[in-house]
């Protein structure tokens, strides 16, 4: 990591894009513990902030190895093969989706809940996500700045909610308390700590975020904002979560889980502080958008250098920002809020399996970097139990989740295998087009092999048609009135075989001399035709033309000849058919 571009990140900055998302859990994340696991909220939490403790060590191991931009993507890549690293960049993007569409659409809620009804939501939702696409395509840099402002805010707010809560409690008394741990959880202490847990584990969302940007922080940030963001868990979350039971009943709890830190600001400071809090629960959620943009827009541009997806996508603008992956995500994000039609609850299932699907994987990459690449240098190393105990807790918390939610498991896989689909494709794209290339030459081949059988057919139809020949009668015409003959047959007739016959007494002395040179004339004349000379001994009539027929397998209508003189004895009944055609 010695070499970076100037325009790199410092330790606020780079904790305020990261930590914007992962401390702006504090405003559910304490309601949905003590909704899972009641009195032992506060324990379930504290439980969390010690796995995300192991995790800081996990992370910092596998990025100070591969200090490059796509947090469990890159760490998979570097020890197994590229598709299994696509699984978890899979996940990762579907994080990020969820994130944005949920704390944008949250965000907007709260303003909806200050400014009243009739409150434009998902318009409104939209306008924020295309503020922060418009803040990543300008720069990292000047977005950290707007996620720095965000970032103290909502420290400082939830400072003063903590502050002005625990004078509130002191000043009451702990009745509120006392009363809430005399309440036993559904299920006793094992199964609320397990469920507690697994809604706590809600509460970590947004610390895989900073190993996806890695890459523009300055050298020895990136564990210091893991650091950061272990304190700052740890502090808000059990913190809020005491606060809660300390001031409202537990089965006050879930109808107001949604605003319930407004609600605290409200019962121990009044409306202003309970405005307060809404404005920054809406300033911090647009931080945590912030966060997805960033994130994955440093995810997607090490997916295509990687060639997983297009290379039109690694296209940069003036200021440096690959703008086409923001509004490619832009676009995704707005798309998922029209379709779920602004219900938070149908990207909850995504959200949660998703995140902590990619912390178990980059836990499963840190133990394949120590298998596989344990030569690579690295500034630190976790040990093994970490590791272990660590992915454990997370596969703990997504089982959690799956079993609590069984709906949000179908959810998911309805967003993940179509994103996964575009990855495979991408992934096998060689595989595919010479697929297409094969079936595109046997169908070819095929088509040629079918249209050439049709093509014979029909050749021997015609020549089967052509082959039928027609009959002449002449009486030693001149070459003009041979020719008309020729024309006729020509026109009118399907076949290119034609007999000229001369009916004679005498074979040798009857026949005109110049008949057989006129022929030979006409054949080569039309070498499409193919004229037969023949004399005949006998006399013309019925009797003849009817044996010439059944010998030739001609039938006498197709037998011509020129317009009798008035000497032919018989009338055109009588010969069967012969057609005049001179």
């Amino acid at each position: 990591m010695s070499e970076r571009k100037q325009s790199t990140l410092k330790q606020l900055a780079a904790t305020a894009i990261c930590g914007n998302d992962i401390t702006s859990s504090c405003l559910y994340v304490s309601a949905l513990a003590i909704i899972a696991a009641g009195k032992y909220a506060p324990v379930a939490l504290l439980m969390v902030a010690v796995v995300l403790f192991l995790y800081r060590s996990i992370y910092a191991e596998v990025v100070g190895a591969l200090p490059l931009n796509g947090g469990a993507y890159n760490a998979l890549l570097n020890t197994t093969s590229k598709f299994r690293a696509s699984i978890a960049a899979c996940l990762t993007l579907l994080s990020y989706m969820a994130t944005a569409v949920i704390s944008a659409g949250t965000a907007m809620h709260y303003v909806a809940f200050m400014w009243g009804p009739g409150f434009p939501v998902i318009q409104a939702t939209i306008v924020l996500l295309a503020i922060f696409m418009v803040l990543t395509i300008i720069g990292i840099t000047e977005s950290s700045r707007v996620a720095i402002v965000i970032f103290l805010t909502h420290l400082s707010a939830m400072g003063m909610l903590l502050l002005i809560g625990l004078v509130y409690v002191m000043g009451e008394g702990p009745g509120v308390m006392l009363a809430n741990l005399r309440v036993d959880p559904e299920g006793g202490l094992t199964t609320a700590l397990f469920y507690g847990f697994a809604a706590a584990m809600l509460g970590v969302s947004g610390f895989e975020s900073s190993a996806n940007f890695v890459e523009e922080q300055a050298e020895g940030v990136f564990p210091k904002t893991l650091r950061n963001m272990w304190l700052a868990v740890t502090i808000l979350n059990p913190g809020m979560a005491i606060l809660a039971l300390s001031m409202v009943p537990i089965a006050s709890v879930d109808p107001h889980h949604k605003t319930l830190l407004a609600h605290l600001g409200g019962t121990a400071g009044g409306p202003w502080l309970s405005g307060l809090i809404s404005i920054d629960a809406t300033l911090v959620l647009s931080g945590a958008v912030l966060t997805s943009f960033v994130g994955v827009n440093g995810l997607v541009r090490r997916l295509t250098l990687d060639r997983c997806l297009p290379q039109f996508l690694l296209k940069t603008n003036r200021r440096g920002t690959t703008h086409r992956i923001v509004i490619g995500f832009f676009i995704f994000s707005v798309s998922t809020l029209l379709i779920t039609g602004g219900e938070t609850k149908a990207l909850a299932g995504v959200y949660t399996l998703s995140f902590l699907a990619v912390m178990a994987l980059f836990a499963l990459g840190n133990i394949l970097l120590k298998v596989n690449r344990a030569r690579l240098p690295r500034p630190s190393k976790a040990a093994w139990p970490t590791v272990l105990i660590g992915i454990l807790a997370v596969l703990a918390g997504l089982a959690g989740n799956a079993i609590r939610h069984p709906r949000h498991m179908l959810v998911f896989m309805e967003y993940f295998m179509p994103t996964m689909l575009i990855i495979i494709v991408m992934l096998t794209r060689i595989a595919i087009l010479r697929t297409c290339l094969f079936m595109v030459r046997r169908i070819t081949a095929s088509l040629h092999q079918i249209m050439g059988g049709i093509a014979q057919a029909i050749r021997e139809n015609i020549e089967q048609i052509n082959a039928q020949q027609v009959v002449f009668f002449t009486r030693g015409d001149n070459v003009a009135n041979l020719n008309n003959a020729i024309l006729y047959v020509q026109r009118n007739e399907t076949t290119n075989r034609v007999k000229v016959v001369i009916v004679v007494s005498d074979s040798k002395k009857d026949v005109p001399p110049q008949l057989e040179k006129d022929l030979k004339f006409l054949n080569e004349a039309y070498p499409q035709i193919d004229i037969e000379f023949v004399v005949v001994e006998g006399t013309f009539g019925p009797k003849l033309i009817r044996q010439l027929s059944q010998e030739w397998q001609i039938p006498a209508n197709l037998m011509f000849m020129g317009s009798p003189d008035g000497r032919l004895p018989y009338d055109l009944a009588e010969l069967g058919g012969v057609r005049l055609i001179i």
